[in-house]
């Protein structure tokens, strides 16, 4: 749960070099961990899918080229990131907030949400909105950080808080974000916790898929089809 003027002010800060930082913190893996998730979902078939807190866009992109067949649409409560996914050519953007989205009911066959439902409001409430906009039967998927089971979160923990801040500080100028960065992924629920999450907002088939040791986790789940 965060406060939305906090987020976005985060990340309009360090719009310019989100992907850049991302890239070299990761060593390349994000790339990895959305060819993944762009994989999953094309098995959905679906026809339209919404990337909600795209961000700079890179998942939205890669769905748009594995995925001829769906359209897709990119969604973000932060303009500035949206202004750098526009510049990517991605197409169509919307300014919306993830637990207040500007979609009718059953509008999507699939939600993705990459590295986002962690920095929203509520986690309730936009798993609510999101299960609203999914059409029955509609699939969720969300990929984010989580935390590795010992020995190995001991190590982690210490590079979310010591190292990580202060090199990502270095090439974007804003520490403070990525110190923010830290603490929202232990404050994040993980592997069984994200899974009861998804069950009290009512999807079925919870699945966790964890990466990289467990420090990144995706999450499958469905909206129920109508009896």
């Amino acid at each position: 749960m965060q406060n939305p003027a906090k987020v976005r002010g985060i990340f309009s800060s360090i719009a310019a070099r989100y992907d850049l930082a991302n890239h070299l913190l990761s060593g390349g893996l994000d790339f990895l961990w959305r060819a993944r998730a762009v994989r999953m979902v094309d098995k959905w078939h679906p026809h339209s899918v919404l990337d909600l807190a795209t961000g700079s866009g890179d998942l939205a992109l890669a769905m748009q080229k594995a995925m001829t067949q769906a359209h897709i649409i990119g969604a973000d409560f932060c303009l500035p990131m949206l202004q750098i996914a526009a510049r990517k050519k991605l197409s169509p953007l919307v300014v919306a907030d993830g637990t207040n989205l500007p979609f009718a009911d059953n509008s999507f066959d699939a939600v993705t949400v990459a590295f986002g439902l962690r920095n929203m409001e509520s986690w309730p409430g936009a798993l609510r909105e999101i299960s609203r906009v999914l059409r029955p039967g509609g699939h969720l998927l969300l990929l984010d950080f989580s935390m590795p089971r010992p020995p190995l979160d001991a190590a982690y923990r210490l590079y979310l808080h010591r190292i990580l801040p202060r090199f990502a500080g270095l090439l974007t100028g804003h520490r403070a974000g990525y110190e923010y960065l830290g603490e929202s992924i232990e404050a994040f629920p993980s592997g069984k916790a994200m899974l009861d999450l998804l069950g009290s907002a009512d999807f079925s088939a919870p699945h966790a898929h964890p990466l990289a040791a467990g420090i990144v986790s995706i999450y499958t789940a469905e909206k129920p089809s109508i009896p």
